[in-house]
């Protein structure tokens, strides 16, 4: 068992480095246990070009390095392993790392949260070149150029309609006849006239892993059981997230989806000390940016809670 710390962060991504880079700063000796994926969704991102600071773009693992040597630089510590289970009984809190136990009197969940995929191993190889997650993020790559969008929620509409901005044509590919989207959002994108339907149909296989980077993709008709290559430069899946936030369920309170669920303007949760930063309680943005400031908000929530209670402690043997 180890010394009680101010501050743990669960979490490797741009929320619990910067929650680790602030913390460290006010002198409150964050641990860091980033996980063995440390770096978050990032690292499948190759350039990334809208986080304020590099001028040039920069790699997804490359800006996460920085990230983790930033607060490094700082002091925070870091545990490059996963968490197992956690006890937020009262504090100290606990945290575990197999049989390895950690305390801590405040605690930033920053775990992130995972698009899913369509479990392809041509998805996989072409990551980062062609296929993407994030239309915001990767969208003005796709200038003049034809993409795909599978998903047939509001999520895959929005994105659609934000690529129609660059793409020369878009092509959304659903399974079913009929859309989970809002009927607003499926008339919007019925009406772009860069935008077309490709309905009962599923994505079999992505095209150019011999190229290295997305050449099409092959379809196979639901209905039909048909297949046939339609040619394209980028696949954006947008099947929708998961938080990663299994471990926390028990104790902190999380909405249908399992996003966990913080006081509005504030990273704190339901149990005192305990906060959440980043992609695991923000299901709307999802951005590195909207993330890093969100484990700064988290940071700043953590060293006031903390020196609240330290006053509070010392009211009490003042006074006994």
């Amino acid at each position: 068992m180890s010394d009680v710390r101010d501050v743990i962060i669960i979490g490797g991504g741009p929320a619990g480095y910067t929650a680790a880079l602030y913390t460290a700063r006010a002198n409150l000796r964050p641990l860091v246990i980033e996980g063995f994926n440390w770096g978050g969704q990032l690292m499948i991102t190759s350039d990334v070009e809208n986080y304020p600071g590099y001028a040039d773009g920069v790699l997804g693992p490359a800006m996460m390095a920085d990230f983790r040597r930033q607060a490094e630089r700082f002091g925070a510590e870091f545990v490059t392993d996963d968490v197992t289970r956690v006890d937020f009984t009262e504090a100290p809190f606990r945290v575990f790392v197999g049989e390895e136990e950690h305390r801590a009197d405040a605690v930033i969940v920053a775990t992130g949260a995972t698009a899913r995929q369509l479990g392809l191993p041509s998805e996989q190889t072409l990551q980062g070149r062609g296929v993407s997650y994030c239309a915001t993020c990767d969208g003005a790559f796709f200038r003049d150029k034809v993409v795909v969008v599978v998903g047939g929620g509001d999520s895959a509409m929005e994105e659609a309609g934000f690529l129609s901005r660059f793409a020369r044509k878009v092509v959304i590919v659903h399974r079913r006849e009929e859309f989970r989207a809002s009927p607003i959002m499926v008339d919007r994108a019925r009406s772009n006239e860069k935008i077309e339907l490709v309905l009962n149909a599923v994505v079999d296989e992505v095209l150019g892993t011999d190229e290295g980077r997305v050449t099409g993709v092959r379809l196979r008709d639901t209905v039909t059981d048909e297949t046939r290559d339609l040619e394209a430069d980028g696949l954006f899946v947008a099947v929708g997230h998961d938080p990663s936030s299994a471990l926390f369920l028990d104790w902190v309170d999380h909405d249908e989806q399992g996003y966990l669920v913080t006081e509005p303007g504030s990273t704190r949760t339901n149990i005192p000390g305990v906060f959440a930063a980043g992609d695991v309680q923000d299901h709307t943005y999802r951005q590195a940016v909207t993330a890093a400031g969100s484990g700064t908000m988290a940071a700043l929530d953590a060293q006031r809670y903390l020196e609240e209670r330290r006053h509070q402690t010392e009211l009490a043997a003042s006074s006994a």
